[in-house]
């Protein structure tokens, strides 16, 4: 693609329907520091593509922090950060303990375990509904809807699905208030409606439990296949964070996920974007640029899997938290953990937006049940 077309690649995201790819680092970085040129608004474009488009419902306008701009995004921002800056995050590694024991528990004596469905899937969304207040009969719907979204898989039912379980939630935490997320949203976004603390509880959904979890299970994954790490992390000689960060750069789980939309054409890098279509900044292609992918990246957090600009991820250290935890609680329990299979037998889960593993099977020394907290 760079040899062809330099830093913007024209694509099609479905059939029908055309995007620009942004794969060049530091046009990316311009891009998406600059919300006049580039909203994140999506209606005008939605008019262009029909209802049943199968990147639709991951792409739709939504009254969210993520997908409006000036002073709408303002005003969202301000109350998603306010519920945020309220978690404290040595309270989210007890969390992250206390969920953890009792599901390594559930393989620790057998010798072998598939990590993503066993491990990372179930404690990144556990921790996430933990955080939001969500009771298991909610949380069940909304994970089942955002598996769909992410898939491709009947994304518009999954949609419907996940933003019905949202609002059962929304109902609950007024009736039930408590120290979670949700409540923080309702009480600092006291001029927001019912869609509006819906669509902010998407972002939370959205990127804290399909994101988080195949980052885990990536992570382990280069623990457990790649020299640099392996040993390096749990001999002591590089942390987890490391490991993370290199994910992070080369296996991005959210591998192209920031949309903008051009209110009119606009020339850049010596090619036209036309207006109200799409312009995908290519996570992980912009990490991989040569121009700043050469050399020992140990320590280097200047890849875009959080974002960038006004709308980089505000919940960033909340992120790499339940992650490093997640996978430290793992190593601590089982530190002999092997590959089951040939590294290149594992699968990646299809979908135009997301880079995750389909399963992460093990195997280790059988090892006694952790005490419970």
């Amino acid at each position: 693609m760079r040899e062809r077309f330099g830093s913007l690649v024209p694509v099609e995201l479905a059939p029908g329907v055309p995007a620009t790819l942004v794969i060049g680092y530091r046009t990316a970085l311009a891009i998406l520091n600059d919300l006049d040129r580039f909203p994140t608004d999506a209606r005008k474009w939605e008019t262009s593509v029909p209802a049943d488009c199968p990147v639709l419902p991951a792409m739709q306008y939504r009254p969210s922090a993520s997908r409006t701009t000036g002073y709408a995004h303002t005003r969202l921002r301000k109350v998603v950060t306010a519920a945020l800056d309220e978690v404290d995050l040595h309270s989210v590694n007890t969390i992250v303990e206390r969920l953890a024991a009792p599901l390594i528990n559930t393989f620790c004596t057998t010798g072998s375990a598939e990590l993503a469905t066993q491990y990372s899937a179930p404690i990144a969304f556990a921790v996430i509904n933990d955080l939001l207040g969500c009771p298991p009969a909610i949380s069940e719907k909304a994970a089942a809807g955002v598996a769909a979204i992410y898939d491709g898989s009947n994304a518009q039912e999954g949609n419907r699905a996940f933003e019905e379980a949202l609002l059962e939630l929304i109902q609950f935490k007024r009736a039930t208030p408590g120290t979670d997320i949700t409540t923080g949203l309702l009480r600092h976004g006291g001029a927001l409606d019912d869609d509006e603390i819906l669509q902010q509880l998407v972002l939370f959904y959205g990127i804290g439990v399909e994101p988080v979890q195949a980052l885990i299970t990536t992570a382990l994954f280069r623990l457990l296949t790649d020299e640099r790490f392996g040993g390096g992390v749990i001999g002591g000689a590089l942390s987890t964070r490391d490991a993370l960060d290199d994910v992070l750069f080369e296996d991005p789980p959210t591998a192209n996920i920031s949309f903008s939309y051009p209110r009119q054409p606009i020339m850049l890098d010596g090619g036209w974007l036309p207006a109200h279509q799409p312009v995908v900044v290519s996570i992980a292609g912009c990490n991989t640029d040569p121009e700043i992918a050469s050399g020992d990246r140990t320590g280097n957090r200047a890849h875009l899997a959080w974002g960038a600009g006004p709308h980089a991820c505000p919940a960033t250290s909340l992120g790499y938290s339940i992650a490093q935890c997640a996978i430290d609680q793992l190593l601590d329990a089982l530190p002999e953990l092997e590959l089951a299979v040939p590294a290149d037998e594992l699968q990646w889960r299809p979908g135009p937006i997301q880079r995750a593993l389909v399963a992460l099977p093990v195997t280790f020394q059988p090892s006694p049940p952790l005490p419970v907290l």
